[in-house]
This record gives C-alpha cells, sequence and structure tokens, in this order.
C-alpha cells in the first residue's frame, strides 16, 4: 500500500464564485442580472434567466420553435403581446429552431422600435438573442444573431446557439 504524503498533495484551485444567473461578476446596484442562450438547433431549448429565476427553459417546458418571449412587467399571443406594452417594459427573446418564417413586417418593425438592430435581416433557422425595451431611444446594446449558412453552421442545418449575459440598468420610477 502505497499512502501519499504532503509533498505530493493536490493544492485545490478556488472555484469562481457566481453571481445571480451564474455571471462571473455581479451587477452594479440598480442594474438587473441577466443570461440568456438561444435553442441549439432544433434539439436544446433556449433559456432566460433575470435575477436568478429562470424564467424560460426546456426543463420548465415552457419553451418552443420559434420566438421564446419573456416580458418584464406585462404578459399577454405576438403582436398582441407586444403592441400594449408599457413604456419601460423590458422584452427577452430567444430563438429555437426558425425565429423568422412566421415574423411579418410589423413584427420586424415592432421588434426594431424596441432597440433591435437585426430584427428586419432575420430569416429561416437564424439564431439570435435580443433584450430591448419600450421606448427605448437607441439600439440595444443586448443582441446577438448569426445567420444561418451551410458554410458555417455548427449543427447540420442550423448555426450555433447564441450566449448573451450582462447587467440592464432598473427603470428609474421617479418622474
Amino acid at each position: 500500500m502505497r499512502l501519499a504524503g504532503p509533498e505530493s498533495s493536490v493544492t485545490a484551485v478556488p472555484r469562481a464564485r457566481k453571481y445571480k444567473c451564474g455571471l462571473p461578476q455581479p451587477c452594479p446596484e440598480e442594474h438587473l442580472a441577466f443570461r440568456m442562450v438561444s435553442g441549439a438547433a432544433n434539439v436544446i431549448g433556449p433559456k432566460i434567466c433575470l435575477e436568478d429565476k429562470m424564467l424560460m427553459s426546456s426543463v420548465k417546458d415552457n419553451v418552443g420553435r420559434g420566438l421564446n418571449i419573456a416580458l418584464v412587467n406585462d404578459v399577454n399571443d405576438l403582436l398582441k403581446f407586444i403592441r400594449p406594452l408599457h413604456e419601460g417594459t423590458l422584452v427577452f427573446v430567444a430563438s429555437y429552431d426558425d425565429p423568422a418564417t412566421k415574423m411579418n413586417e410589423e413584427t420586424r418593425k415592432l421588434f426594431s422600435e424596441l432597440g433591435s438592430r437585426n430584427a428586419k435581416e432575420l430569416a429561416f433557422r437564424d439564431s439570435w438573442v435580443f433584450v430591448g425595451a419600450k421606448g427605448v431611444q437607441n439600439k440595444s446594446p443586448f443582441e446577438q444573431h448569426v445567420k444561418n449558412s451551410k458554410h458555417t453552421n455548427k449543427y447540420e442545418g442550423w448555426p450555433e446557439a447564441l450566449e448573451m449575459e450582462g447587467c440592464i440598468p432598473r427603470r428609474s420610477t421617479a418622474s
């Protein structure tokens, strides 16, 4: 029998502390932590986490093909769902399989008004994650898009999944 002495002990590497939604660092005060992952092909569903609450995932069984949308402050069907949003409502979108086939011009315009740069170009089986807000004055910094292309797709027929995380400033309630 061989015993290992102190000279052969392995030093444990400290594990990186994870913060809300698994972020590597905490968000500043008055900011919301989020992490989103688009679906992978038509096999692995998307995930949307906000402030350590998993809003949507395959495990929760509340995701499906197309656009998976989490609204913070409102919940109601797509155009009927987005048109009446209150100013400042955050909109979280993670694609799964095909985000664009059923989108019409009004839908694309509404997403553009929420701050999307890519909504007008979304096509069949693209990967897309986006966070926007009703009444946003500029384009959102929280958007990623990968085109479906047989030359660059990671999976046969689908681009790679996208992951995005960050800290979003809370809406000021002061007038």
